[in-house]
């Protein structure tokens, strides 16, 4: 398969990790427990929202994929690539409701073309 498509499913990948890791620590006993101070419960109760468990087992098939990537070019050329999440995540984030700003948003076309100078040098 084309190295460039499995570096974009990695980065998807940590994409969707970032928001499951969001909804865990949204939820409602999640915020209930955070706003004291901090015990084992606290822990306890944020590492074993199904959410959080999710978004950990993500990053980990991400890393995973990710490993294939860096097998198959240098990291010069590959992690640029992870620049391209900014793009994913302002538009997923856009889809549920947030609001980006116009300066993110120019933040992100510089960080865009950015990598494509890059994949293309």
């Amino acid at each position: 398969m084309n190295t460039i498509i499995i570096a974009i499913v990695s980065v998807m990948i940590s994409v969707a990790a970032q928001f499951m890791l969001k909804a865990g620590m949204s939820g409602t006993l999640v915020k209930e427990v955070i706003k004291k101070s901090p015990t084992f419960r606290t822990l306890l109760v944020v590492m074993t929202d199904k959410y959080v468990i999710g978004g950990f087992l993500l990053y980990g098939i991400g890393a995973i994929v990710w490993l294939w990537v860096l097998s198959k070019w240098d990291v010069s050329k590959a992690y640029p690539l992870v620049g391209i999440g900014f793009l994913m995540t302002a538009v997923v984030g856009a889809i549920i409701g947030e609001h980006i700003t116009l300066m993110r948003t120019a933040g992100i076309i510089l960080i865009c073309v950015g990598v494509w100078v890059i994949s293309n040098s």
